[in-house]
């Protein structure tokens, strides 16, 4: 077998259809549009997101509002309850809760939050 002898199975292609080339082709007159109406004009057709006349969902769900402030800074929040894992008089780091597994990057700045009890000292830094 040749590369000039390959052929596709039959069935495999079809012919292009080619519409408004009279009757005898099957798709003449019309030309696969139907009969007048909006749908059949050169250009017709309905803009998108157009429902006929029903208010559309577009219109129908509320505007976001407001906006997202781009120097947002993002905090690392502990509260004081999970400080009462550490040792007592122990020194309080962000290393330190980093490797605890209380927070989750040294990037940001920490704030430690009132929920919770503390039952000894320790300090922080």
């Amino acid at each position: 077998m040749r590369q000039n002898e390959l052929r596709p199975p039959l069935g495999a292609k079809h012919k292009a259809k080619r519409v408004g080339r009279g009757d005898g082709s099957g798709h003449g007159t019309y030309s696969g549009r139907g009969c007048k109406g909006q749908k059949s004009r050169s250009g017709g057709g309905v803009r998108l997101g157009f429902e006929g006349g029903q208010l559309p969902l577009i219109k129908r769900l509320p505007r976001k509002r407001g906006f997202t402030n781009i120097f947002r800074i993002k905090y690392n929040i502990i509260n004081v309850g999970k400080l009462d894992g550490f040792s007592p008089g122990s020194e309080i780091n962000t290393e330190e809760l980093l490797k605890a597994g209380l927070i989750k990057s040294l990037g940001r700045p920490t704030k430690i939050l009132g929920d919770g009890d503390i039952h000894h000292s320790s300090s922080g830094r």
